[in-house]
Formats: C-alpha cells, structure tokens, sequence
C-alpha cells in the first residue's frame, strides 16, 4: 500500500521570521564566499613616486653592499636603477616612457623568437641588486669590479654578452661614474678576430665579428654589435679581464668594451647578460658556479636592495619546474605556464600548457589574449565599486584612486609545471602611470596574437627568490622580502 507525503499548514504569522532568517543565511553565504577570496592590503599613497624629500643618490648605489652568507659565498646587493640619481624626476613622464619603451623591447624579442624559429664543488657568491628608478630605468643594476674598477650593470636575462662603456669612446651617453679603461689595467687582454672566443661570438650572436680588413690594414680585434630594439645599441670590440663578483674573483672573463652607445641604460656601465649562450657570464662562470644563479627583486622603496646571488644556495623553500626545452630559443628561459589564480579562483584558457619567457629585463608581463581576457574579467569581478578609467599604453584596465588610502585587491598566482607557482607581489599587481594614483592600472598587458610567446616581466616578480638552475635545466621560485 503506497504511502502520500502529507504537509502540515504554515504558520502565516511565522513568514516574516522565516524570510528575515533565509535571507541572513543567503547573506552567510555570501560573506563565506568573499571572504575565501584571497585578497591583499596596498597602500596607494605611500610610494617612490611622490617623494617626500629631494632625490639624493644613496651611497650604496656604486658599492658593493656585500652581504654574508654561508663562508664560501658573498651577495651583492641589488637597486632598481631609478633609485641611484640625484636627478629631480618627472616621475608621471617618466613612468609613461616606461611603457612605451618596455613594449618595444617585447615587440623586439618576438621578432628574436620568430626569426629564431626559422633556423637552427661549486662555490656560491652574492651581490647586491638594487632597483634603477633613479639612474632612470625600471630595471635593475648591481655593482661589480671589473679590473679593479666598480661598474654599476643592468641585470638582464634576455641578453647574452656583458658589456661597459671604454676609453677611447667615439660616442657614449652620460653615466655615474668614469668609464672603462682597459689602458690602465694590467690584466685586460684583447680578443683577437682570428680567435675561438672571437668564433664563439659570431656562433652564439649570430654576430659577423668583423674580422676583415680596409684600407690595406688586417683587421685584428674582434668587432661586436648588439640591438635592443627599442633604438639602443653598444658597439665595440671584445676583451677580457678579471671580474670581481662579491667576494669571487674570475679571471679571463671575456665582455664587450664599448666604444659607441647609445640608448636607454640611465646612468649605469653597462649591462650584465645573464642569457644561456657561450659568451653569458653563466656560461662562462660554469665551472666556478656550476650554472646557477639567483636573485630576489626588491620593490621600489627607497634603500630597498635584493640580492644576485651565484651558485647554489640550498634552499629548502624553493619548488622547481623544469625549464622548457627549445632549440630554436636557446638563450632564453621559458616555463610551462600550467594555470593561474585570481583571488582564489582558478582560470581557464586554452593557452595554458605552453611555453612563456621569464625575464628580468622586461617590466610588464605579457600574456596570450586568452589568458589575459580570463584574468581582466576575474580581476574586475573581484575588484569591484571603484571609479574606472580609460587605459593608457598597453594598459587597459585603469582607475581613479586618488580618494583612496588602501585598496584590497584579490591575489593573483601563475602556476607552472609541477605545481611551482608565483604569487604576484602585491607592489606588483597596479602600476602607476600618474604619480597621484589618478591613474593606476592592472600591472599586465595582452599580447596581440594567440601565437605569440608570453614573458613574465621584473614588476611581477619582486620580493621572490627566483633561481635559475642551468645544468640541471630547472628553475625555482619561492617567497622572500628581498626589499630589506
């Protein structure tokens, strides 16, 4: 005999109560669901770009600010560039050049991708790494001795030959500090064009070396050039010389002597190339290092100074993901981008699953459009109730935060190939186009094709421990305060 459900009457007298209690349920529910965002606290107002005081150029900007570690390593610290003059900056003009500069070093490095495409007991030392806002450059510089003399670098991992500017100079620009001059060093040797090192060069380069005559005169010196694509360029020829790196001294290390440059490097030297080619300091430094280096980015604070560190440093906090295998890109380092996180909630995209560039030398991050469109819509569904304005440059997601003191905004984690991951700093998920926070816009930008290859920039890797393991062909990432 089949059962009937039976329903008692409701209460009408009880309905208010009823609904009043469904309705804090519902807003449970929601409360639950926010607060299991992952969000972070930015203070807006306190930062490099309105300055309280004049510009000094700190001290340490040119000196090594060695910083102890184990008994058979040192550390040099490491600035961000902008943050080693004594200029007065116009810091909103300033951060709008950025952009547009930044986007022609990326437009540069595809174009280096795709015309790759079509053809074929290890002691540990570290080196401050400073941040270069004031030496006018949004990237990064250390100081090392070269011949006994302090040269401040820009870091770049997206370069292979290290270079400084000499005496006799045709044509230089302005830098802190005098230039080099190998007359005056009893170690500095030069690269003759008939040379393995020269042969290396042209392999590694792609460089002709130059190795030809005029005029009736042999050409003996190993001739160089090197494009950056955004109209800044080193010429010279090769030599080597004893470089100083903390408390690690390597001789015969072959680098660029400038004699006409030009471009975009502020006040510094030169620039370091810590690329994968035979002529990179890491290649050259092999035996020595055993090929792996480190630094941890600090933010843009004021003193605030990272770290270069060369050779292993046994961390235990460090998860790995193997570097991406790619003939064709050699001297890059590419990562098997696998996912990301906005707040908490994971994304989708078909991009995922392939190769993106990490490097130091490049500020914003470019995703494939796929990517970006799902990580712009997260974003603003999470961060939400404040005033929108139009994009500027390769920035497209842009408010007006004048009015506000601190802002929550939702974490934002990139995840690579076995599980490695990195959280996104929170100095590096907004960039300020306008000083007064009248125009401060998502940190990332969108490549203009699906096909194009992804780079993680230097603004969204601040404050990690980021290593580079090129022999066992790994890289690693792991949390740290690299701004104290």
């Amino acid at each position: 005999m089949s059962k009937k459900a039976s329903f008692l009457p409701l209460n009408l007298s009880l309905a208010p109560f009823l609904l009043v209690v469904l309705l804090c349920l519902m807003l449970c529910v929601v409360d639950v669901a926010l607060s299991a965002q992952e969000k972070k606290i930015l203070s807006l107002h306190n930062n490099i770009w309105s300055p309280k005081k004049p510009n000094v150029p700190s001290s340490s900007c040119f000196s090594h600010n060695l910083v102890k570690g184990r008994e058979s390593s040192t550390t040099l610290g490491m600035k961000h560039r902008e943050l080693c003059s004594g200029k007065t900056i116009d810091w909103g003009k300033k951060l709008r050049r950025a952009l547009t500069l930044d986007n022609i070093r990326v437009q540069s490095l595809q174009l280096r991708i795709k015309a790759s495409s079509t053809t074929e007991s290890i002691s540990e030392t570290q080196i401050p790494l400073t941040s270069g806002v004031k030496l006018e450059t949004l990237n990064y510089i250390v100081t090392v001795e070269l011949g006994g003399k302090n040269m401040t670098l820009i870091v770049d991992t997206g370069s292979d030959l290290t270079w400084v500017q000499c005496q006799p100079c045709k044509s230089c620009y302005n830098q802190q500090g005098p230039l080099y001059d190998p007359s005056v060093s009893s170690s500095y040797k030069t690269v003759f064009c008939n040379s393995s090192t020269c042969e290396n060069l042209v392999a590694a380069t792609s460089n002709p070396g130059r190795c030809g005559g005029s005029n009736g005169l042999e050409k003996t010196t190993c001739d160089y050039v090197v494009s950056y694509g955004d109209g800044s360029y080193t010429r010279g020829d090769l030599g080597s010389e004893s470089i100083q790196l903390g408390d690690t001294k390597v001789e015969n290390f072959v680098f660029g002597c400038g004699r006409s440059n030009k471009g975009l490097f502020g006040g510094a030297s030169g620039l370091m190339g810590l690329g994968r080619s035979s002529v990179s300091l890491i290649t050259q430094t092999m035996k020595t290092f055993n090929g792996v280096f480190s630094y941890c980015l600090p933010s843009l604070e004021d003193g605030a100074s990272g770290s270069l560190s060369f050779g292993d440093k046994n961390s235990t906090s460090v998860c790995y993901t193997p570097l991406v295998q790619n003939p064709q890109l050699r001297s890059f380092y590419i990562l098997n981008l696998t996912g990301a996180s906005i707040g908490g909630v994971e994304l989708e995209s078909p991009s995922f699953g392939r190769g993106i560039i990490i490097d130091s030398g490049t500020v914003i991050t470019r995703l494939p459009p796929s990517i970006y469109k799902a990580v712009k819509t997260e974003f603003l569904k999470q961060f939400t109730g404040f005033p929108s304005v139009p994009g500027y440059s390769i920035l497209d997601t842009c408010f007006n935060l004048t009015s506000y003191q601190d802002v929550s905004i939702p974490t934002i984690k990139m995840i690579f190939q076995g599980n490695a991951e990195l959280e996104v700093d929170v100095t590096g998920v907004f960039y300020y186009v306008n000083p007064d926070a009248s125009l401060v816009c998502l940190a990332l930008a969108s490549l203009s094709y699906e096909n194009e290859v992804g780079i993680i920039g230097n603004y969204q890797q601040k404050n990690q421990r980021v290593v580079y393991d090129t022999k066992q062909e790994k890289l690693g990432i792991a949390r740290e305060n690299c701004s104290t």
